[in-house]
């Protein structure tokens, strides 16, 4: 059996996958901060390109991926499915172990996917900046390369603590003509309220969101850019699981599981959404979500209405949450540090369509390194969690298991938390339950 499976850029999908009119249940609506009632397209405008609103709240099962965005697709895409063999003997299971290798983008990983249809889609209403947020800088980097594409200015706010540990993404970002900034900033004035309150904050996903919301709304010329969590977001990534679906046809496989990290839910959705419709039909399949246990959203947080942001500017979203205010352990998997989740991925869970594991950094490193060494492709940090995910469950598979992951990035700009890992450095962090407790208290009455 080969141990890449390749699409021709022919077999690229052209149209991205919408769960949303194939749901058993609807998904619960957005709320508005401040009326408190359903959110409407004009509602969003102010931040967002009509044509993403309308994909947001989309009921069409199939929408075209246009021509421009398809282009820049083919720099990178159809990815590889690997086997991934030599890991499968290092480990001594019976299963066998497909990844789906999205770090072959440019910024190396699954987030040009919706960076390049975002872009493309500014652009085309006259939009001639764009402000964002990142964590572990991945998704900052894949819109700074996909602004350049579509010649777009590019300002993101980064989590401080990952802006620390991952200096060369800001000279990457910078390279593709963007510019960054570590959050909390006093470039915002929410930014510099927390400086105020907290002069050595590490920064959250939070804050960071607050303050690229606050920017964008600020000025006429520029639009709000997010890299996980809502509806259109997860559309674009479909195109992930579409090829991998069609890549396993043609490996004669039927998946048995398939696994993704999950910090808003972007890749992981991307990656199940168009295999999910098979298992509301019947087909015994699962879907595992893995999360850090220092910010464990799916598996100890409440299914409530909160904001997306501290700031509490955001729509509120019906979803897993630790608490707005809740500001997680420095991880070195920034993109998984996130206090909520993506709708789609948290309604799935609370309807039992998907399951949700969590684990401590320091074993995930571990299966990151065993990976590298047999396999030879060195993991981020995010994807070391998926890797661990897949240790448990080839550990005593019955023959022939097929267990298929999405490997949604590298870890080249993530060698100083392998070398803390080395030089026995890294640290575990249990739930911080008294802090996650203090921040639930401050959830919005909403039912």
């Amino acid at each position: 059996m080969d141990t890449k499976i390749i699409l021709s850029e022919k077999e690229m999908p052209q149209r991205w996958y919408n769960i949303l009119p194939d749901l058993p249940k609807p998904l619960p609506p957005v709320i508005h901060p401040g009326t408190r009632q359903p959110i409407k397209p004009e509602d969003l405008a102010p931040i967002f390109p009509m044509a993403l609103i309308q994909q947001e709240m989309s009921q069409e099962r199939w929408i075209e991926i246009p021509d421009p965005v398809a282009d820049i697709y083919r720099l990178y895409r159809p990815t590889p499915l690997r086997r991934a063999k030599n890991f499968e003997k290092a480990i001594k299971t019976k299963a066998r172990i497909y990844f789906k290798d999205e770090s072959v983008s440019p910024p190396g990983s699954h987030k040009p996917n919706t960076a390049i249809a975002q872009a493309y889609y500014n652009k085309a209403e006259g939009v001639k900046r764009i402000a964002t947020e990142t964590g572990a800088g991945q998704w900052g980097s894949a819109l700074a390369f996909s602004c350049k594409m579509f010649d777009i200015e590019c300002v993101i706010y980064m989590v401080k603590v990952s802006y620390e540990q991952k200096p060369y993404r800001k000279l990457l970002c910078q390279t593709w003509g963007a510019t960054m900034y570590p959050s909390p900033s006093e470039q915002t004035n929410f930014g510099k309220k927390v400086l105020k309150d907290d002069p050595v904050c590490p920064g959250s996903l939070g804050i960071a969101i607050s303050e690229a919301v606050e920017d964008a709304a600020g000025r006429e010329d520029t639009k709000y850019s997010l890299g996980s969590v809502l509806n259109h977001v997860l559309l674009h990534q479909t195109i992930v699981g579409l090829e991998t679906k069609k890549q396993l046809e043609l490996a004669g496989e039927k998946p048995d599981v398939l696994i993704g990290c999950v910090g808003g839910g972007s890749n992981f959705g991307g990656f199940i959404m168009p295999f999910v419709t098979d298992k509301v039909k019947g087909k015994d399949i699962r879907f595992v979500a893995v999360e850090p246990k220092a910010c464990p959203t799916l598996t100890k947080g409440l299914y409530k209405y909160d904001f997306g942001d501290t700031a509490c500017t955001t729509p509120l979203l019906k979803m897993f949450t630790l608490g707005h205010n809740f500001i997680p352990p420095g991880i070195h998997a920034g993109g998984l540090r996130y206090h909520g989740a993506a709708p789609l991925i948290c309604h799935l869970l609370e309807n039992k369509l998907i399951e949700a594991v969590s684990f401590y950094q320091k074993e995930c490193f571990e299966a990151a390194v065993r990976f590298a060494r047999t396999e030879g492709f060195l993991p981020a940090p995010e994807t070391a969690h998926v890797i661990r995910a897949v240790e448990v469950e080839a550990k005593d598979a019955p023959e022939g298991k097929v267990i298929v992951y999405n490997h949604s990035g590298h870890g080249h700009f993530d060698l100083a938390a392998y070398q803390a890992y080395f030089d026995g450095k890294l640290e575990d962090y249990d739930y911080p339950e008294a802090k996650i407790k203090a921040a639930l208290a401050d959830l919005p009455d909403i039912e």
